[in-house]
Protein backbone atom coordinates (compact mmCIF):
# COMPACT_ATOMS: atom_id res chain seq x y z
CA UNK A 1 0.00 0.00 0.00
CA UNK A 2 1.13 3.53 -0.75
CA UNK A 3 0.14 5.75 2.18
CA UNK A 4 0.57 9.52 1.92
CA UNK A 5 -0.85 12.56 3.70
CA UNK A 6 -4.65 12.11 3.53
CA UNK A 7 -4.29 9.64 0.65
CA UNK A 8 -3.77 5.89 0.20
CA UNK A 9 -3.45 3.74 -2.90
CA UNK A 10 -3.82 0.00 -2.29
CA UNK A 11 -2.06 -2.79 -4.16
CA UNK A 12 -3.13 -6.32 -5.09
CA UNK A 13 -1.62 -7.60 -1.84
CA UNK A 14 -4.34 -5.80 0.13
CA UNK A 15 -7.02 -7.80 -1.73
CA UNK A 16 -10.15 -6.88 -3.65
CA UNK A 17 -11.20 -3.60 -2.08
CA UNK A 18 -14.34 -3.39 -4.19
CA UNK A 19 -15.99 -6.48 -2.73
CA UNK A 20 -14.05 -7.60 0.35
CA UNK A 21 -15.27 -5.68 3.40
CA UNK A 22 -12.75 -7.40 5.66
CA UNK A 23 -9.96 -6.12 3.40
CA UNK A 24 -11.45 -2.62 3.68
CA UNK A 25 -11.40 -2.92 7.46
CA UNK A 26 -7.74 -3.96 7.45
CA UNK A 27 -6.77 -1.07 5.17
CA UNK A 28 -8.78 1.37 7.28
CA UNK A 29 -7.02 0.23 10.44
CA UNK A 30 -3.62 0.50 8.77
CA UNK A 31 -4.11 4.13 7.75
CA UNK A 32 -6.24 5.18 10.74
CA UNK A 33 -9.57 5.97 9.09
CA UNK A 34 -13.15 4.76 9.73
CA UNK A 35 -14.01 1.39 8.19
CA UNK A 36 -17.09 2.77 6.40
CA UNK A 37 -16.29 4.58 3.16
CA UNK A 38 -18.24 6.77 0.77
CA UNK A 39 -18.38 5.09 -2.65
CA UNK A 40 -20.17 5.54 -5.97
CA UNK A 41 -21.54 3.21 -8.61
CA UNK A 42 -18.90 3.95 -11.23
CA UNK A 43 -20.27 4.54 -14.74
CA UNK A 44 -17.35 6.12 -16.67
CA UNK A 45 -19.06 9.50 -16.65
CA UNK A 46 -18.52 12.95 -15.15
CA UNK A 47 -21.12 13.12 -12.37
CA UNK A 48 -19.77 14.57 -9.10
CA UNK A 49 -21.28 14.05 -5.63
CA UNK A 50 -20.80 16.20 -2.56
CA UNK A 51 -20.49 13.77 0.35
CA UNK A 52 -21.46 14.26 4.00
CA UNK A 53 -21.75 10.64 5.16
CA UNK A 54 -20.32 7.25 4.21
CA UNK A 55 -22.14 4.73 2.03
CA UNK A 56 -23.21 4.50 -1.59
CA UNK A 57 -23.69 7.98 -3.06
CA UNK A 58 -25.38 6.82 -6.27
CA UNK A 59 -24.15 6.65 -9.84
CA UNK A 60 -21.13 8.76 -10.68
CA UNK A 61 -17.37 8.84 -10.88
CA UNK A 62 -16.28 11.62 -8.52
CA UNK A 63 -16.90 12.77 -4.97
CA UNK A 64 -15.67 15.44 -2.63
CA UNK A 65 -16.11 16.24 1.05
CA UNK A 66 -15.09 18.73 3.70
CA UNK A 67 -16.35 16.47 6.51
CA UNK A 68 -13.71 14.88 8.75
CA UNK A 69 -14.12 11.16 9.26
CA UNK A 70 -15.72 10.40 5.89
CA UNK A 71 -13.23 8.53 3.69
CA UNK A 72 -13.88 8.62 -0.06
CA UNK A 73 -12.96 5.66 -2.28
CA UNK A 74 -12.96 4.77 -5.96
CA UNK A 75 -11.86 1.44 -7.38
CA UNK A 76 -9.60 0.78 -10.35
CA UNK A 77 -7.77 -1.94 -12.28
CA UNK A 78 -6.14 0.13 -15.08
CA UNK A 79 -8.22 3.33 -14.92
CA UNK A 80 -6.90 6.35 -13.03
CA UNK A 81 -7.76 7.08 -9.43
CA UNK A 82 -7.26 10.85 -9.09
CA UNK A 83 -7.19 12.70 -5.76
CA UNK A 84 -7.54 16.47 -5.37
CA UNK A 85 -6.36 18.00 -2.10
CA UNK A 86 -7.47 21.36 -0.73
CA UNK A 87 -6.69 22.79 2.71
CA UNK A 88 -9.96 21.66 4.30
CA UNK A 89 -11.44 19.34 1.67
CA UNK A 90 -10.58 16.39 -0.53
CA UNK A 91 -11.94 14.96 -3.76
CA UNK A 92 -11.50 11.73 -5.69
CA UNK A 93 -12.34 10.68 -9.24
CA UNK A 94 -12.35 7.47 -11.26
CA UNK A 95 -11.12 8.31 -14.76
CA UNK A 96 -10.81 5.96 -17.68
CA UNK A 97 -10.55 7.36 -21.18
CA UNK A 98 -14.29 8.06 -21.30
CA UNK A 99 -14.17 9.92 -17.99
CA UNK A 100 -11.10 11.85 -19.08
CA UNK A 101 -12.80 12.78 -22.34
CA UNK A 102 -15.92 13.80 -20.43
CA UNK A 103 -13.95 15.99 -18.05
CA UNK A 104 -14.67 14.22 -14.76
CA UNK A 105 -11.54 15.59 -13.04
CA UNK A 106 -12.01 19.26 -14.00
CA UNK A 107 -15.70 18.89 -13.06
CA UNK A 108 -14.61 17.73 -9.61
CA UNK A 109 -12.16 20.63 -9.30
CA UNK A 110 -14.85 23.09 -10.38
CA UNK A 111 -17.35 21.87 -7.77
CA UNK A 112 -14.77 22.03 -5.01
CA UNK A 113 -13.74 25.54 -6.06
CA UNK A 114 -17.38 26.68 -6.18
CA UNK A 115 -17.70 25.70 -2.51
CA UNK A 116 -14.57 27.64 -1.60
CA UNK A 117 -12.12 24.73 -1.57
CA UNK A 118 -9.47 25.38 -4.22
CA UNK A 119 -7.35 22.25 -4.82
CA UNK A 120 -3.64 22.78 -4.28
CA UNK A 121 -2.41 19.37 -5.43
CA UNK A 122 -3.48 16.37 -7.51
CA UNK A 123 -2.30 12.79 -7.17
CA UNK A 124 -2.78 9.86 -9.56
CA UNK A 125 -2.39 6.31 -8.31
CA UNK A 126 -1.40 3.10 -10.11
CA UNK A 127 -2.81 3.07 -13.65
CA UNK A 128 -2.15 1.71 -17.09
CA UNK A 129 0.61 3.77 -18.68
CA UNK A 130 0.93 4.99 -22.26
CA UNK A 131 3.50 2.21 -22.57
CA UNK A 132 0.65 -0.33 -22.55
CA UNK A 133 -2.63 1.55 -23.15
CA UNK A 134 -3.36 0.39 -26.68
CA UNK A 135 -6.31 2.20 -28.29
CA UNK A 136 -7.98 2.39 -31.65
CA UNK A 137 -7.81 5.48 -33.85
CA UNK A 138 -11.30 6.54 -32.77
CA UNK A 139 -10.03 6.92 -29.18
CA UNK A 140 -6.68 8.46 -30.09
CA UNK A 141 -8.37 11.22 -32.07
CA UNK A 142 -10.30 12.30 -28.95
CA UNK A 143 -7.01 13.35 -27.31
CA UNK A 144 -4.99 15.45 -29.76
CA UNK A 145 -1.61 16.31 -28.33
CA UNK A 146 -1.68 13.39 -25.90
CA UNK A 147 -1.20 10.41 -28.18
CA UNK A 148 1.70 8.06 -27.70
CA UNK A 149 2.92 4.60 -28.73
CA UNK A 150 2.92 1.38 -26.76
CA UNK A 151 6.13 -0.55 -26.28
CA UNK A 152 4.93 -2.79 -29.13
CA UNK A 153 4.45 0.31 -31.34
CA UNK A 154 0.66 0.64 -31.52
CA UNK A 155 -1.40 3.80 -30.87
CA UNK A 156 -1.73 4.83 -27.23
CA UNK A 157 -2.94 7.75 -25.13
CA UNK A 158 -1.14 9.38 -22.18
CA UNK A 159 -4.10 9.69 -19.78
CA UNK A 160 -2.05 11.21 -16.91
CA UNK A 161 -0.91 13.85 -19.40
CA UNK A 162 -4.53 14.53 -20.32
CA UNK A 163 -5.46 15.02 -16.67
CA UNK A 164 -2.45 17.27 -16.05
CA UNK A 165 -3.46 19.48 -18.97
CA UNK A 166 -7.07 19.64 -17.75
CA UNK A 167 -5.92 20.85 -14.34
CA UNK A 168 -4.04 23.78 -15.91
CA UNK A 169 -0.72 23.59 -14.11
CA UNK A 170 -1.88 22.29 -10.73
CA UNK A 171 0.92 20.32 -9.07
CA UNK A 172 0.45 16.65 -9.99
CA UNK A 173 2.15 13.64 -8.43
CA UNK A 174 2.15 10.09 -9.82
CA UNK A 175 2.23 7.20 -7.34
CA UNK A 176 2.62 3.53 -8.16
CA UNK A 177 3.38 2.09 -11.57
CA UNK A 178 1.79 0.71 -14.72
CA UNK A 179 -0.87 -1.80 -13.74
CA UNK A 180 -0.51 -3.68 -17.02
CA UNK A 181 3.18 -4.58 -17.17
CA UNK A 182 4.36 -4.17 -13.59
CA UNK A 183 3.79 -6.72 -10.83
CA UNK A 184 1.66 -6.07 -7.79
CA UNK A 185 -1.47 -4.51 -9.32
CA UNK A 186 -4.81 -5.78 -10.54
CA UNK A 187 -5.22 -5.21 -14.29
CA UNK A 188 -8.43 -5.78 -16.18
CA UNK A 189 -6.70 -5.45 -19.55
CA UNK A 190 -3.94 -7.91 -18.72
CA UNK A 191 -5.89 -10.61 -16.90
CA UNK A 192 -9.58 -9.64 -17.15
CA UNK A 193 -9.36 -9.14 -13.38
CA UNK A 194 -12.60 -8.47 -11.52
CA UNK A 195 -10.67 -7.41 -8.42
CA UNK A 196 -9.96 -3.75 -7.83
CA UNK A 197 -7.43 -1.53 -6.09
CA UNK A 198 -8.75 1.39 -4.03
CA UNK A 199 -7.87 5.06 -4.20
CA UNK A 200 -8.70 6.57 -0.81
CA UNK A 201 -8.72 10.10 0.52
CA UNK A 202 -10.01 11.77 3.65
CA UNK A 203 -10.04 15.09 5.50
Amino acid sequence: MIALDRVAFTTASQGDLLRDLDARARVSQAVGIPAEWAVVRQIHGATVHRVSAPGLQGAGDAMWTDRPGVPLAVFTADCLGVVLLAEHAVGVAHAGWRGAAGGVVPALAKEMEAAGHVPSKALIGPRIGPCCFEVGPEVAEVFPGHTSRTTWDTPSVDLPGVIAAQLEGLELELSGGCTYHEDGWFSHRRNADRERQATLTWV
